[in-house]
């Protein structure tokens, strides 16, 4: 509960940009903002991780995909850390509908490389030399990360499903299980296993990522569910959590005791107050990740 604390994950959208089909994972609303249910977050992650678990130790690979810029290098970074395949920079349509034609541009891309380092390029023109560079650069940055994928991944880790819409799509319409961080604006529908959760603050995504990759790595652990030390290993109850923890510097105008119990008492009342003047323009509590991706 700390951890996802001190990541922001309970952090939602505006009121006016819910969806309502996320209504059962709002824990309750502050300052003009959602505020996401930490209780069902962590269940969701368990069920999650023993997916992701089984999967692999069927013998069958995972797909993170997450496009967004906050997502980018937490992707490309826990996938390769633990040996799977990662979709960072584009969703290229077909990918898993049409995987056919996208495996001979993987073929292509092989070759460019092959040639590059055995000497071909020597009996070639620079004008030749350059269009195959660019050629290869473009493959490299869209199809990079699934350049050793011989079939379709058995489960999809997806960040944003709004903006991963495509691959959601295509993964329903072939039948492979999704793992994906579902914010207050998503639909939380035909994805398999929903994560709730803010999925534009870097930190959150990174702690979601750190998660679904050490799936991967202790998949052979029969045990399971050794997520990270400091996650579900607290005895303390909701409230006690949310009593003594405390929120980092941007994260401070939403007033913790208020989001553990029913009503806002005085205390609350005083910090909310001093918050409406400190941010008079925007009444509502700053997630500097999530501000930036709403403008």
């Amino acid at each position: 509960m700390k951890s996802l604390l001190e990541s922001g994950v309970h952090f939602g959208h505006q009121v006016k940009r819910w969806d309502p089909r996320m209504k059962k994972y709002i824990f309750a609303e502050r300052n003009g903002i959602h505020i996401i249910d930490l209780q069902k977050t962590i269940q969701s992650i368990k069920d999650a991780y023993e997916a992701v678990r089984k999967t692999v130790v069927a013998g069958k690979s995972v797909l993170f995909v997450g496009t967004k810029k906050q997502a980018q290098q937490a992707i490309q970074k826990e996938a390769e850390r633990c040996g799977m395949f990662f979709i960072n920079n584009r969703w290229l349509g077909g990918m898993l509908t049409n995987f056919v034609t996208i495996k001979k541009s993987l073929l292509r891309l092989k070759k460019l490389e092959k040639m590059e380092v055995d000497g071909s390029f020597e009996n070639l023109t620079k004008k030749e030399i350059a269009a195959l560079a660019k050629e290869r650069s473009k493959l490299q940055k869209n199809l990079g990360g699934i350049k050793e994928m011989k079939e379709i991944p058995g489960i999809l880790f997806i960040i944003d499903t709004r903006m991963e819409s495509i691959a959601v799509a295509e993964a329903r319409r072939i039948g492979i299980p999704i793992v994906a961080v579902v914010d207050t604006n998503c639909n939380p529908e035909g994805i398999d296993y929903p994560i709730p959760g803010n999925d534009d603050a870097i930190r959150a995504i990174t702690l979601f990522t750190q998660i679904i990759a050490n799936a991967v790595v202790e998949a052979d652990n029969e045990a399971g569910l050794k997520i990270i030390e400091t996650l579900g290993e607290e005895d303390e109850d909701m409230e006690e959590m949310m009593n003594d923890i405390s929120l980092k510097e941007e994260d401070r105008e939403i007033d913790i005791e208020s989001y553990a119990s029913s009503g806002e008492g005085e205390n609350a009342k005083a910090e909310n107050t001093a918050a409406e003047e400190e941010h008079s323009n925007d009444n509502f509590p700053v997630d500097v990740d999530k501000v930036y991706e709403e403008e």
